[in-house]
């Protein structure tokens, strides 16, 4: 192959396919049309005499060649990068104009967003930030087409291309009425919720991904220990 006949561009349009498995989601990516990426496409396919992704119910799949070629490409296009932002670092107290995107729960929204506001401003005055609600159905999708530039949210399981950096750890509490619960034992002193109680009585069930589902984030560490807990009929 003569190396300067390759389009260097064809090698960002692999890798957005790749990582999106979609034409569409990889030409908002680039800010390219649909068309222009159908075409790279093409001239891949014929450059690498293979058909690189093959159009599913579920999106374009990679062919096996695809997948052997992956490494080499995103290694290629990294040293590109960073040669080329090697003199271009970004300076938050000096930048201006720019708007990040920020997908976060109503308890993110509470909780974390004045402190990220609050260092916004002092960091860098000169970059808007614009809050949205976090739709867990479709956040990867937004995440991929750059209409989210960072989501903040718990119980999430994103793809491995997405970078993921834990913020903190929180315990769960229980409320109940202790003048409900069982007498002391030689085990548990008066007014302790011991697990064998907890499973026994009746729970309001919170399910933070509002899809309907009947099952929460401790129905599903309880069927790991092979327990389940009594729920309210209204629950």
């Amino acid at each position: 192959m003569n190396l300067a006949s390759v389009d260097l561009n064809l090698l960002v349009v692999f890798e957005a396919l790749y990582e999106t498995g979609n034409v569409t989601l990889a030409g908002k990516r680039l800010n390219r049309a649909q068309p222009s990426v159908s075409n790279a496409l093409g001239r891949l396919r014929l450059m690498f005499q293979d058909e690189l992704f093959v159009r599913t119910a579920g999106g374009m799949v990679p062919t096996e060649k695809a997948r052997t070629l992956i490494p080499a490409i995103v290694a290629i296009l990294d040293q590109v990068r960073e040669t080329l932002d090697r003199d271009s670092v970004f300076d938050p107290d000096r930048a201006q104009g720019r708007r990040f995107t920020l997908a976060a729960s109503d308890y993110a929204d509470i909780v974390l967003v004045p402190h990220i506001v609050r260092h916004l401003r002092r960091l860098a005055p000169g970059i808007d930030l614009r809050l949205c609600s976090l739709d867990r159905e479709r956040i990867y999708a937004q995440l991929d087409n750059a209409q989210v530039d960072i989501a903040i949210g718990g119980h999430l399981t994103p793809p491995k291309r997405m970078r993921v950096v834990p913020l903190y750890s929180e315990d769960f509490v229980c409320i109940a009425d202790r003048a409900t619960l069982p007498a002391g034992s030689r085990d548990a002193p008066p007014g302790t919720l011991t697990l064998q109680t907890y499973l026994q009585r009746p729970h309001a069930l919170f399910v933070p991904s509002n899809d309907g589902s009947r099952r929460g984030v401790i129905d599903q560490k309880l069927a790991a220990m092979g327990l389940s807990r009594q729920r309210s009929p209204t629950s």
